[in-house]
C-alpha cells in the first residue's frame, strides 16, 4: 500500500478523520463519559473501568475534532463533564481527581484515589482544548487546576511539580520528568486558551529545568526518574516494563516529545525565546534517532540504556507518533531536509505496521520485528491522542490553522 504524501494538509485531514472514525460514536456511554477499552476491531471489551488519562484525552479528541471538522460541541462538554462530576473528588475537602474508578448505572467508585501531577497535567490540558472550543465551565477549570497543581504539587527551590501524593496530599519520594513534561504541554494549550502569561512563563521554567538543569546530570538527556531531592535514581523500574506511565531508560518518545514542545515554546515566546530552545531540540531528536532507529526492522524502538543499548525493543505506536511531529517541527524551523527525511521515514514504517486501514486509528505496540502483542487497540490510556496531536502538530508546524468554528454564545 503506498504512503500518501504526509505533508500535504489533506493528507493528514484525510487520515485524522480515518482516526476519529474509530472511536465515534461507540466511544460515548449515554450515562457518562467515554468506553476507554476497545479491541482492533472496536469492541468495547470493558464497559466499566475509567482512567483518568483516557477521560481527559477523549476531550482533547473531541475539542480537536471540533476544531478541525465541525464536530459537535456537547461531545466536547459531555466528555469534559466526566472528569468534572466523576473523577473529580470534592467531597474529601482536600480536592484531588480519581486516577482509576469503576463506572456502572451512572454511578463511579473509585477504585484508586492517588493523586498524580500526570494526571492534573491532562485535566489542566483538558480545559484548555475545551475552553478553545467554548465549553462552559472549561476556562474556569484551567485556572482551578493551576491553581490545585501549584498548591500541592509545586516546588519552587526546584522549578518543577512532584509526582504523586496520597488522597490527603501526602507527597511521595518519587520525582519524574514525564508529568513535568505534559505539565509543560498543558501550560502551552493554557496560554493558547487565556492569553495568561503565566502559563507561558511555567512552561519555560519547566523545559528549562527539565532540559537544562536535569539534563546535565544526565550526560545531556532527558532522564526519566529521581528521587525526591531530584538527583537522578538510575535504578528505578530497571527490571519492571508493566509501569506504562514510569519506564527504565532513555526514552526514544519522550526526547522527540521535549525536542517538539521545545520548538513549539520557541515559537510562542517569539522574540523573548532564549538561543537555547533550538541546539536543545535538535540534540534531543537527533540523538533519539541515533540510538533509538530499529536499522533492522524499522522504527523508533521504546528506550535505549544510559550506554546507548537498546533496553526495551519494542515498538509503541506514541513514540513513532510524537517523533514524526518533531521531525517536522525541526524540518520548517531549520529548512534542513535531513528532518523530513525523518519525517517521510516514521510514516512511511507507521503506514506499514502500526495503522489498520480496515479498522481505523494505530496499534498501541508492536514487537521488535512488529509482530503483533495483542488484539487490544486501545486500553487505558491511549485513545490516539498521541497520534490525532500529531498530525495537528505537523499542520501547525507548516503553518496551518484550523478554520474558525462558532463557539457557544
Amino acid at each position: 500500500m503506498s504512503v500518501p504524501d504526509m505533508r500535504r494538509p489533506e493528507a493528514l485531514w484525510a487520515h485524522m478523520r480515518h482516526t476519529l472514525a474509530f472511536y465515534a460514536p461507540r466511544a460515548r456511554d449515554d450515562s457518562g463519559g467515554c468506553f476507554q477499552f476497545f479491541k482492533d476491531d472496536g469492541r468495547v471489551y470493558d464497559r466499566r473501568s475509567r482512567h483518568l488519562v483516557s477521560s481527559t484525552r477523549f476531550v482533547f479528541n473531541h475539542a480537536l475534532a471540533w476544531r478541525w471538522f465541525g464536530g459537535p460541541v456537547d461531545e466536547v462538554a459531555h466528555a469534559l463533564a466526566f472528569v468534572n462530576h466523576a473523577h473529580a473528588q470534592p467531597e474529601s475537602g482536600l480536592g484531588g481527581y480519581a486516577w482509576t474508578l469503576d463506572w456502572h448505572e451512572g454511578r463511579a467508585t473509585v477504585t484508586d484515589a492517588t493523586n498524580h501531577c500526570y494526571g492534573l497535567a491532562f485535566v489542566l490540558l483538558a480545559n484548555s482544548h475545551a475552553a478553545q472550543a467554548g465549553v462552559a465551565g472549561a476556562r474556569e477549570g484551567i485556572a482551578a487546576t493551576f491553581e490545585l497543581m501549584e498548591r500541592r504539587f509545586w516546588e519552587p527551590a526546584h522549578g518543577l511539580y512532584a509526582d504523586e501524593a496520597t488522597p490527603d496530599w501526602q507527597l511521595g519520594p518519587y520525582r519524574g520528568q514525564n508529568a513535568n513534561m505534559h505539565a509543560c504541554e498543558a501550560m502551552l494549550a493554557a496560554h493558547a486558551a487565556t492569553g495568561e502569561a503565566r502559563y507561558l512563563d511555567r512552561a519555560l521554567t519547566l523545559a528549562t529545568s527539565v532540559t537544562q538543569r536535569q539534563a546535565a546530570l544526565a550526560g545531556g538527556l532527558v532522564w526519566e526518574h529521581y528521587h525526591a531531592d531530584w538527583t537522578p535514581d538510575w535504578d528505578y523500574n530497571r527490571h519492571d516494563k508493566t509501569n506504562i506511565f514510569r519506564p527504565w531508560g532513555f526514552q526514544t518518545g519522550h526526547l522527540t516529545e521535549w525536542a517538539k514542545l521545545l520548538l513549539m515554546l520557541e515559537r510562542r515566546l517569539g522574540d523573548a525565546a532564549p538561543a537555547w530552545l533550538l541546539p536543545t531540540a535538535r540534540h534531543c531528536f537527533d540523538t533519539a534517532m541515533q540510538h533509538g532507529w530499529d536499522t533492522a526492522h524499522g522504527g523508533l524502538v521504546y528506550g535505549f540504556a544510559p550506554d546507548g543499548e537498546v533496553c526495551d525493543a519494542d515498538k509503541y505506536f506514541w513514540v513513532q507518533a510524537e517523533s514524526l511531529a518533531a521531525a517536522a517541527w525541526l524540518a520548517m524551523r531549520t529548512g534542513d531536509a535531513g528532518y523530513w527525511a525523518w519525517y517521510d521515514r516514521i510514516w512511511a514504517y507507521a503506514w506499514a505496521h502500526f495503522i489498520d486501514h480496515e479498522h481505523g486509528a494505530w496499534y498501541r505496540i508492536l514487537g521488535p520485528a512488529n509482530e503483533k502483542l495483542t488484539d487490544e487497540k486501545s486500553p487505558a490510556g491511549k485513545t490516539d491522542y498521541h497520534t490525532l496531536g500529531a498530525c495537528q502538530d505537523v499542520l501547525a508546524a507548516l503553518g496551518i490553522a484550523p478554520p474558525a468554528q462558532e463557539t457557544p454564545a
